[in-house]
């Protein structure tokens, strides 16, 4: 299940809770996973304020966003990576109500090792995921 994490200078982001959730949501619509419980209930993000003076670009500006999504290995092709990578700059510089930050947000696309998912106290593989959605659907 993809983990998003946001990171802005506090007071950047005016609904933090929105916006984690557009991004949870964004994220599954890429993945074109199915909206049942086992993803909805899994997939997240958070939203982390910093202070504007502990984060910095080379030439001193802290005026970004920076956002990394984890996701498990193969989940998005080349299309769905410049698909993701676009709307959640957009939803970020919505959220913040200034559309330059989109030109200001840095994301970081990562995969999970095969078994680097842990939930509900199981570590799952790729394949365990699908085998378990597979069940789930009842096409098994």
């Amino acid at each position: 299940m993809p983990m998003i994490d946001v990171y802005a200078a506090k007071g950047t982001i005016k609904d933090r809770k929105q916006l984690a959730q557009d991004l949870a949501q964004a994220i599954m619509r890429w993945e074109k996973v199915p909206a049942i419980p086992f993803f909805t209930d899994n997939t997240a993000a958070f939203v982390h304020e910093l202070d504007a003076d502990s984060f910095s670009d080379a030439g001193g500006n802290s005026a970004h966003i920076r956002v990394n999504v984890t996701t498990n290995a193969g989940a998005l092709d080349r299309e769905q990576q410049l698909g993701l990578v676009k709307e959640i700059s957009e939803l970020v510089a919505t959220a913040a109500g200034d559309a330059s930050l989109a030109d200001r947000t840095w994301v970081a696309l990562t995969e999970a090792v095969p078994g680097g998912w842990g939930i509900g106290g199981h570590s799952y593989t790729n394949d365990e995921i699908v085998q378990h959605v597979r069940e789930l659907l009842g096409k098994a």
